[in-house]
């Protein structure tokens, strides 16, 4: 797997992979995400990724909206944490429209007054229809249990107190601090030859002006595990245990990641699911995640069950997690759980926009790339006392925190 890289003279970085296809994709994603925002700008950098879709310097909401959809292509955008992506599916001969409608929306938008206010009624509803969803709010709220004080603990979308408060100003403000060119990937696949990708780049983005000002980020320090229960009137209860974990760069990163696979991965053979679900039919929907970031991570085991069953699903997942603690990895169990992974991620690659998006945020991280070759070797490399040393780490009873909505 071959890629394309180039940086502009404004620090702006290109990524390309160049495959057959009639249909392409590209996206530029920005280092910078709702962890970068001052208290007072909480939800900020959602609501900029919503407003940039209500009119630019020589657009309205509605010619945006058509720009790409009247030749069947799509426009989206997404905020992270750490990063915001506005991205595009369309055909490939539509390459420069998507490209020049992106660099459009992110430099060029006016956020015309009425639509600031708009568009807080709706990011409102948004944050009320999610606060309805228990299995999703949890997430939210365990975040801010283990990463309490520090920004990286709230959650994307704001409180409908912030969001009232935000004006025009304040929009441009934090654009100013955040939107950095040395902090930008545009990346791209599709059947298009990187010729002329960098021809549209230097045409669309070589002009705008260069700031290559650093991201500072509030270090993540002083965790203390904490249980907390929550009433909520729902049917069902919900549970999420676990600890902080793993960052970007730490170099037992991949043993962590095939650790949560192994615990509580996307295969129904995951140990959480046959524990609570298959073996016994406690819960329907047994997980475990990891999510690394620049300095910090974290680690979460869910689960959805009955309420008199809470209990027993605690004990069933804390006895899981204390054979991961003592008991290594047979080298049969270790060569499937390997083989399991390669396997997970060769198939997401083939989804081209995950592909694209995946290429932008390892460019704008890590200044590099792994081919699909040197992931798998990654994977191979992993020992199974890595494995244990990671399980140690953050399955350790005495580093665990739990929340629990019954």
């Amino acid at each position: 797997m071959k890629f394309h890289t180039h940086i502009l003279n404004n620090g702006i970085r290109i990524i390309h992979h160049q495959v057959p296809s009639r249909i392409a994709h590209c996206g530029l994603v920005i280092n910078t995400g709702s962890r970068d925002e001052n208290a007072s700008e909480h939800g900020m950098a959602h609501f900029i990724e919503h407003l940039i879709f209500k009119g630019t310097k020589k657009r309205k909401a509605h010619h945006i909206i058509n720009r790409l959809e009247t030749v069947g292509g799509e426009i989206n955008a997404y905020t992270g944490k750490e990063e915001t992506c506005i991205y595009s599916s369309f055909m490939k001969e539509d390459f420069e429209r998507s490209l020049e409608l992106i660099c459009d929306m992110t430099f060029n938008s006016t956020f015309p007054e009425h639509e600031i206010e708009r568009e807080k009624e709706v990011i409102i509803d948004e944050i009320i229809s999610y606060r309805d969803n228990p299995s999703e709010q949890i997430f939210d709220d365990f975040d801010e249990l283990v990463f309490r004080g520090n920004p990286i603990g709230r959650n994307t979308l704001g409180t409908p107190v912030n969001l009232k408060k935000f004006t025009r100003e304040d929009i441009i403000k934090f654009m100013i601090r955040n939107y950095n060119t040395g902090q930008m990937v545009f990346s791209s696949v599709g059947d298009i030859e990187f010729q002329r990708v960098l021809k549209f780049a230097g045409k669309y983005l070589e002009c705008i002006p260069e700031n290559r000002a650093p991201v500072n980020r509030k270090p993540v320090s002083g965790y203390k595990p904490a249980i907390k229960s929550v009433k909520h009137k729902t049917h069902q209860a919900h549970c999420i245990i676990g600890n902080m974990a793993l960052d970007l760069f730490d170099r037992r990163r991949m043993a962590m990641v095939l650790l949560n696979n192994v615990l509580g991965g996307p295969g129904m053979g995951s140990r959480l699911n046959l524990a609570l679900r298959e073996k016994t039919g406690y819960a329907y929907n047994a997980e475990s995640h990891f999510t690394a970031y620049s300095n910090t991570g974290i680690f979460t085991a869910y689960f959805g069950t009955d309420r008199e069953r809470l209990s027993k699903c605690r004990q069933l997942a804390h006895r899981e997690f204390s054979i991961l603690r003592n008991k290594r990895l047979t080298p049969m169990q270790l060569k499937r759980a390997k083989r399991q992974l390669t396997g997970q991620i060769t198939i997401g690659w083939e989804n081209m926009e995950n592909l694209m998006l995946a290429l932008g945020k390892s460019y704008l991280r890590f200044n590099r790339v792994d081919t699909m070759e040197e992931i798998h070797r990654k994977i191979d490399q992993v020992a199974a006392d890595e494995v244990l040393e990671v399980a140690n780490i953050v399955l350790d009873p005495a580093g665990l925190s739990e929340l629990s909505y019954y």
